[in-house]
């Protein structure tokens, strides 16, 4: 018994002992090396709180503050640190984590970080340490399992010692982070390709892939990869992203077979071709795929659905097409699916509604089609759909209401119809809703101005003929946008009651005067343009909009300048077009708009010089003055004031004297037309290289064709009309002139030669018919926000009148040659323009026949080859164009039967006019057989011989009264127009044609009465 109390009396002095050992181990001291090591580290780095990286701090859940700024030297245990972790044992620093702690400054090669010999944890991440390399020292880390550099500023080749780090499991060199925006909504506005990256040697990524056999977490985004992906990957990776890296070549299939991989980032590598390979159900175990922006080719396989553990889908981009296979409702486990911005077809898979887990589905950007499937009342958790930018039809499902989650509704730019449900009670959480560019119609109903969760309202593009009606008190709406519908009435005062940013009421029916509140500070957005609205200047005394960005007035009665703008010191977009202002005040040219992008004053009473303060406004990317009574010569500044400039819009002024020399090369647009500019075209012109609409017509230039542009691959629109350019039109030097043309007119000049062939077979714009547009693209649509865009138009001759097109569909193609002195055949290459829709030759000297082959031109509406010296027969093959709504083939040397049936059935006697030999509908001539064989009688036989036996004391009388009615016009035209070469050189060519035609018809007259009478 004595034995056994000795015996526990021990035992407890020994378990004293062990407890008191190992509470001095727990309570160990840092090692005096580290603490000095990190003192000295810390006096490398400044504190910056407004470091640009801390937004990705908190976009990926963690919060920036100075970790280091708890280090000093009072408290000697340097593991109480924030940030650092210390071996048990031995008190050495083996863990070190400054993310997000808004360090600046460089880490050297000599950086006494390097003398933390213990390290196994290293995160650096969300700092800047201003472009420094990663050198060697990072290779003398030997026991480093983790290590984090992402989002940090580093710069330069990455030391090859870097795969000496054997141990390591997880390695992030990128230059942003899974958990960014990145992936949601697409990289960063401030990436691009000439950030400073980190980049491999060419042998060094194949060496660190090879020797880090214990990899399970590689994460190289953002750092420069620019060769081929090989397969020797590390098979214990369980996360893999390679995201911007410039990976090029084709992806090895092995890569989805790594038997852990959970998580696989390859998006925004171009350059990286691919199919989806068929997966094996039983080796999968992703749970992520992001492969957003890659090259890939086919369709979406049925084994998609083996992917049983997959919570995120990401091909965003990826040139994917076919249908969507019904096999993707048995991805159960999905969370996110993003398919948009590809080529799929067909309808929406009724079995979506199987993804019961779904909270994130964009279809937007394919070519989907059909009804939005009511079983989307399934995906109780969705949050976000975007079904935008594709060919649904039919009514918004009333489902979609009972969707209690969801915050952003898209569907933007489809064929949806019907009204929009009554109720959407349901839908409590919902913060935007983007409708616009569809077929809505009916009236608002009242729940959409008060909805106490809607931030952002977008309806504009529909059919709404409703009034505007009362916003609640308690809305939340910042931004609305009704603009482009039907609505009437006036604007409601409830607006005041409002925290507006921006408010786009334009291009409706809206009435009354304009009444702004003074408590809408906060407005940046203002559209009211294009209703019928009055926007009184004595009603902005009191008003100010600090914060006014983009203002559109257009068609609001302005007489002036509004006064308020001379508060708005941001302004980005002036609208004010088709008004009646008479002039651009003094105030206004002294204000600091060093941002303005956007001004537009087309369409007023502007008078005087160019305004030369417009040439301060280095940022500006639109002006427009066109439609104007502005005199005096373009400033040579105009041209290239602003290396932003992209449209130069001066049309339809007084201008006079010759164009500048020099255009800012980024330049889109250039309209001179309709005015008194002289001289020759600027060879400059060929530095604008991204030049889509050039516009020249109605002036007085004197040159020969532009052939110098035809390297411009971006130019689609150029018009030279009804100027004095002159000589042939040869000399290429590329094989495919013009390649991007769609609309050209270089009317009523005088170019002469024959129409050349190579020019015409340059036209690959013209060449292939689109069957896949479905919506209205235009040329050159610059959109800014809302309805506030810039839309370039043109005047063109169309089906034999002149109008206005105020957009430039991307499916118009159109040439028009006429009134020219072009000669020759008509060139059978035309036939090859099948994308063709107006084609004019008329008053030409042409020849020939008519190409039967132009009947291959299916998209043709309007065809005009009236007034040259065409022969023959109209072609049968013709009737095929079914499109044909114009023709106009008189004045020409054309016999026999005009061919019946299709569309030559609607065209009127004016489409075949002088042509003395064509007979049928719809003339009153019958035909005989296939010979114009006409009736005679001695009524016509005798006005026959009047006409033949010459001129009598009659026809001298009507000729010489037509002589001097004609010189009396030609002279006051000349007077009016100030162009009396050119009109001379017109009256000389009508009058040549009709006494050509007089004498054709004294010819025919003649043979007619020497022919040997019948018995």
């Amino acid at each position: 018994m004595e034995k056994l109390i000795c015996l526990c009396i021990l035992l407890c002095f020994v378990l004293q002992f062990m407890t008191a050992d190992f509470s001095s181990l727990a309570s160990h001291l840092c090692h005096h090396d580290d603490f000095l090591v990190l003192l000295r580290f810390k006096e490398m780095f400044n504190i910056n709180g407004s470091n640009d990286v801390s937004i990705y701090c908190n976009i990926s859940g963690q919060y920036p503050y100075p970790k280091i700024s708890t280090w000093n030297k009072s408290t000697t245990d340097c593991c109480n640190w924030d940030g650092i972790t210390c071996h048990e044992m031995t008190g050495h620093v083996i863990g070190l984590d400054l993310s997000c702690s808004q360090l600046e400054g460089v880490i050297g090669p000599n950086s006494s970080l390097f003398e933390l010999s213990q390290l196994e944890k290293l995160n650096l991440a969300y700092n800047d340490f201003k472009k420094s390399q990663i050198s060697q020292g990072f290779g003398g880390f030997t026991k480093l399992m983790h290590l984090n550099l992402s989002t940090s500023n580093f710069n330069g080749q990455i030391a090859s010692e870097i795969s000496h780090l054997t141990k390591l499991v997880l390695l992030d060199l990128s230059l942003y982070s899974r958990k960014s925006i990145w992936y949601f909504i697409g990289p960063p506005y401030d990436i691009n390709y000439s950030l400073p990256r980190t980049r491999f040697g060419k042998h060094d990524f194949p060496l660190l892939l090879q020797n880090l056999t214990h990899m399970s977490v590689l994460c190289l985004s953002g750092v420069d990869i620019p060769f081929p992906l090989h397969t020797n990957l590390s098979t214990s990776l369980s996360y893999l992203d390679l995201s911007f890296t410039g990976l090029s070549g084709k992806l090895p299939n092995g890569v989805f077979q790594l038997p852990k991989l959970q998580t696989l980032g390859l998006s925004y590598n171009e350059n990286l071709t691919a199919n989806l390979p068929e997966f094996n159900c039983n080796r999968s175990s992703l749970q992520e795929l992001h492969l957003s922006h890659l090259n890939f080719s086919g369709e979406l396989p049925n084994s998609i659905d083996c992917l049983k553990s997959l919570e995120v889908l990401n091909l965003r981009g990826s040139l994917l097409s076919g249908a969507l296979p019904e096999s993707i409702g048995n991805l159960s486990e999905l969370n996110l699916l993003d398919l948009s911005f590809n080529n799929f077809i067909g309808q929406i898979p009724a079995v979506i509604s199987n993804l019961v887990q779904l909270a994130k589905l964009d279809l937007s950007d394919n070519q989907l089609s059909g009804q939005i499937p009511y079983s989307f009342i399934n995906l109780q958790n969705l949050t976000f759909i975007d079904l935008s930018f594709n060919n649904l039809v039919g009514q918004i499902p009333a489902s979609i209401a009972s969707l209690t989650e969801l915050s952003e509704l898209d569907k933007i730019q489809n064929s949806i119809t019907g009204p929009l449900p009554f109720k959407f009670t349901g839908l409590q959480k919902l913060h935007v809703l983007f409708l616009s560019h569809n077929s809505l119609n009916g009236t608002i109903p009242s729940w959409v101005f008060g909805h106490p969760a809607l931030r952002v309202l977008d309806l504009s593009y529909n059919q709404f003929i409703s009034q505007i009606d009362n916003f609640i008190k308690n809305s939340s709406l910042e931004l609305i946008n009704l603009g482009n519908n039907q609505l009437h009435g006036l604007i409601p005062k409830s607006f005041s009651k409002l925290n507006l940013f921006g408010l786009d009421l334009s291009s409706n029916h809206l009435s009354g005067i304009v009444e702004l509140p003074s408590n809408m500070e906060n407005l940046a957005i203002l559209n009211l343009s294009d209703n019928e609205l009055l926007w009184r200047i004595e009603n902005d005394v009191n008003l100010s909009l600090p914060n006014l960005k983009y203002m559109g007035l257009s068609s609001c009665g302005l007489k002036e300048v509004p006064e308020f703008l001379r508060n708005s010191k941001s302004l980005f977009a002036l609208q004010l077009s088709n008004n009646t202002i008479p002039q651009i005040p003094s105030w206004f040219t002294s204000m600091p708009w060093e941002n303005l992008t956007h001004l537009d004053f087309r369409s007023n009473n502007l008078q005087g010089p160019l305004p030369l303060f417009i040439c301060n406004l280095e940022q500006l990317q639109i002006l427009d003055l066109s439609n104007n009574k502005l005199t005096g010569a373009i400033p040579q500044c105009f041209g290239n004031f602003s290396s932003q400039l992209l449209v130069l819009n001066l049309k339809n002024n007084s201008l006079q004297g010759k164009i500048p020399l020099t255009f800012a090369t980024n330049l889109e647009s250039l309209g001179l037309n309709g005015n008194f500019l002289e001289g020759s075209l600027p060879r400059s012109l060929t530095n604008c290289e991204g030049l889509e609409v050039l516009d020249v017509g109605n002036n007085n230039i004197t040159d020969t064709f532009p052939t110098w542009l035809e390297n411009l691959t971006r130019l689609q629109v150029l018009i030279l009309k009804s100027n004095t350019f002159f000589g042939t039109i040869d000399t290429f030097k590329t094989r495919n002139p013009f390649a991007m043309l769609r609309v050209i007119d270089i009317s009523n000049n005088e170019f002469s030669g024959i129409l050349p062939s190579i020019f015409l077979k340059g036209l690959r714009g013209m060449m292939s018919i689109n069957k896949n547009e479905s919506k209205a693209s235009y040329i050159l649509q610059i959109n800014f926000i809302g309805s506030i865009y810039y839309q370039e138009s043109v005047h063109m001759v169309m089906k034999g009148r002149e109008i206005e097109l105020k957009k430039i569909i991307k499916t118009l193609a159109s040439i028009d040659v006429s009134r020219n002195k072009f000669s020759s055949e008509i060139p059978q290459v035309i036939s090859n323009l099948v994308s063709l829709r107006f084609l004019n030759l008329s008053h030409n000297r042409f020849s020939g026949h008519i190409p039967s082959t132009l009947a291959n031109l299916s998209s043709l509406e309007s065809l005009d080859i009236s007034c040259n010296q065409i022969k023959g027969e109209i072609p049968s093959q013709l009737t095929f164009l079914t499109s044909l709504a114009f023709l106009n083939l008189s004045q020409n040397q054309l016999v026999g039967q005009i061919p019946q049936g299709r569309q030559f059935n609607t065209f009127s006697n004016d489409s075949y006019t002088g042509n003395l030999e064509l007979c049928g509908f719809p003339l009153t001539k019958n035909c005989k057989g296939n010979k114009a064989l006409p009736e005679r009688n001695h009524h016509q036989e005798d006005e026959d011989s009047d006409f033949f036996n010459g001129f009598t004391w009659k026809s001298v009388t009507v000729g010489y009264g037509c002589g001097i009615v004609l010189g009396l016009v030609a002279g006051t035209l000349m007077f009016l127009i100030r162009k009396p070469e050119q009109f001379v050189s017109f009256i000389e060519e009508e009058i040549h044609y009709y006494c050509a035609q007089f004498l054709s018809r004294k010819k025919q007259v003649h043979k007619r009465f020497t022919r040997p009478k019948r018995r």
